[in-house]
């Protein structure tokens, strides 16, 4: 994660402040800074989005491949993630400072994102569709995972994929055949994708979407997955701080409130941002 150096006054400033119900900038604890979004943004891909949040931003990507069925799951898809943060991020992740990072967050998003990979198969044991998911971290500045969620989500919610046809050839062997028909295709349910919702315990209180400064100054953090329906889908605690029951407990309504909102949001822009059709437009939300 990147870091910031602050000093003592300016942490305890931060402390106080939040523990007041009052951030720096002027946010509550649930308030969300504003995010943009785009979608359909890398023109090789089936399916792609960028989102940023001040100044953290993301670039996703997700190319849909025609493989094998791992041999445990002969009638389900597959789907891997990869994440890369880029040197200009931050001087953090020079030369290999950012694979520790890379590697959790694409391990959280595998725990959290829950796709149909039954819809993803084309002819059970033989051939399924492989979604890559490629996150390209190329700026930090807070709250890494919330915004690498909402593109996942956002690319996830814009890709289609070729309808196939299965025929039986002269050898009776299945034979698939891929639509030459641009338009001619399905997409990828994203109602069961969840997104992530970041409380950092500072002092006593807990914020979402924390900046730098912030983070600096907690010790302990708890990721959820929150659902459209507002319930609670995976929950991982991060950092080396102390968790009571009652702190959990108050958390949890708090993801759920805000979880609900922010996919509520999501869904409402991403249905706005497919009206525009070509005429591209980033969207911002949560203002």
């Amino acid at each position: 994660m990147a870091e910031i150096l602050l000093s003592e006054a300016e942490k305890t400033f931060i402390l106080h402040g939040v523990q007041d119900g009052l951030r720096q900038d002027g946010r509550t604890s649930e308030d969300y800074r504003c995010v943009e979004i785009e979608t359909n943004v890398v023109s090789n891909s089936n399916g792609s989005s960028r989102v940023r949040m001040a100044n953290t931003d993301i670039l996703v990507g997700v190319k849909a491949e025609i493989v094998e069925p791992e041999t445990e799951q002969p009638k389900n898809g597959r789907v891997e993630f990869f994440v890369d943060c880029s040197a200009n991020a931050t001087p953090a992740f020079e030369g290999r400072g950012g694979e520790d990072l890379a590697t959790e967050i694409a391990s959280l998003l595998d725990l959290s994102v829950h796709l149909d990979l039954e819809a993803l198969c084309i002819i059970s044991g033989k051939q399924c569709w492989l979604l890559y998911v490629d996150v390209l971290i190329l700026e930090c500045g807070g709250n890494l995972f919330d915004a690498v969620a909402l593109a996942v989500k956002s690319a996830l919610h814009q890709t289609r994929i070729p309808l196939v046809t299965v025929s039986v050839g002269e050898r009776g062997e299945a034979e698939i055949e891929l639509s030459d028909d641009p338009f001619d295709c399905k997409r990828v349910g994203t109602d069961n994708v969840p997104c992530l919702v970041t409380l950092n315990k500072i002092g006593l209180a807990h914020v979402v979407d924390a900046c730098l400064e912030e983070e600096a100054c907690s010790l302990a953090k708890v990721v959820f997955g929150v659902t459209e329906n507002g319930s609670i889908s995976s929950m991982r605690k991060i950092g080396s701080g102390s968790l009571d029951p009652n702190t959990i407990n108050d958390m949890i309504q708090s993801a759920k409130r805000v979880g609900l909102s922010l996919n509520d949001s999501l869904a409402e822009k991403l249905k706005e941002e497919e009206l525009f059709g070509d005429k591209k437009t980033t969207k911002g939300f949560l203002r």
